[in-house]
């Protein structure tokens, strides 16, 4: 294969295909027809002489070149994507910028929310989508499809090999509704065990706090469950629960939700909140514009 007389373009149609695994949603991603898209199809395979998609009963999967390609593929069009946005300076008052930023929705309320206040004055053109830890936040990071990700290191000390930076600690308090039938101003670890338990649940890792409490041989009568930090306190209100939040959080929601705020019944280590991003961002002036934005953020919390 001759480099003059290859259609680079179709390296974003092979990207997608490779992604999708399916021509019909590769089309709808590239804003093709599915036409188009077979054709593109026809054309890549005659260029690596590979069938590349092959079908498998109802679904397609990839060959073992097709494998072999999407790691590289994806690098090759990040690295334009990076050359084309090359920029020698970032100035927020004027220069426009879109960031994707994946954080739990404690981080949004603590973090994030005061910082779009901040971003609102000083940088009116720079547009943020903010979106949910529960997405597969690692592999996102390492194709290009997110900025940052905002995440406890202690959840997943695998994402030290990527660039990081530190950026606050919490630490774990005991919380119930303020008029708890049963709890005054301190709760036992008897109480805490037989109480019914309001539990976090991630689609990946387990909570940091129910971790410790785990490897503690700590018992808890488990009776409910969500996924969202912010809305867990909220749903005490009224009820016997007992549960562990992070203390920031608590005490932004302690009024909302009507909320006690207690010294847990055993030592709980804290959390390390961090801000990860992929080396090809080191030293995007906009992109270290806003990792500086987002530290300078966290110190004043």
């Amino acid at each position: 294969m001759n480099l003059k007389n290859a259609d680079l373009n179709l390296l974003v149609a092979l990207d997608t295909l490779l992604a999708e695994r399916n021509v019909t949603r590769a089309a709808e991603r590239l804003t093709l027809g599915q036409p188009a898209t077979s054709a593109a199809l026809r054309r890549l395979r005659h260029m690596f002489n590979d069938p590349l998609l092959v079908r498998r009963g109802r679904v397609m999967e990839l060959t073992p070149l097709a494998q072999a390609l999407v790691a590289p593929v994806r690098e090759i069009l990040q690295g334009i994507d990076g050359l084309l946005s090359v920029r020698p300076e970032f100035n927020p008052e004027c220069d426009q910028c879109s960031f994707s930023v994946i954080a739990s929705d404690y981080i949004a309320l603590v973090l994030l929310r005061p910082l779009l206040a901040r971003l609102g004055a000083v940088a009116p053109n720079v547009r943020m989508s903010m979106l949910p830890i529960t997405m597969p936040f690692r592999s996102m990071l390492g194709r290009g499809e997110a900025d940052l990700v905002l995440f406890p290191i202690e959840v997943d000390p695998g994402m030290r090999t990527f660039p990081h930076r530190m950026l606050f600690t919490d630490r774990y308090v005991c919380t119930v509704w303020n008029q708890h039938p049963e709890v005054g101003d301190e709760i036992t670890l008897e109480m805490f065990s037989r109480l019914p338990y309001l539990a976090y649940t991630h689609v990946q890792f387990p909570a940091s706090a129910d971790s410790q409490l785990d490897a503690a041989g700590i018992e808890r009568r488990q009776e409910v469950s969500t996924g969202s930090f912010v809305v867990s306190p909220l749903m005490q209100r009224g009820t016997r629960l007992v549960a562990l939040h992070l203390e920031r959080l608590a005490r932004a929601l302690q009024q909302a939700a009507d909320l006690r705020i207690l010294e847990p019944p055993m030592p709980l280590k804290p959390i390390t909140e961090m801000m990860f991003w992929h080396p090809r961002s080191e030293d995007d002036p906009a992109h270290r514009w806003l990792r500086e934005q987002v530290a300078a953020m966290a110190a004043n919390i």
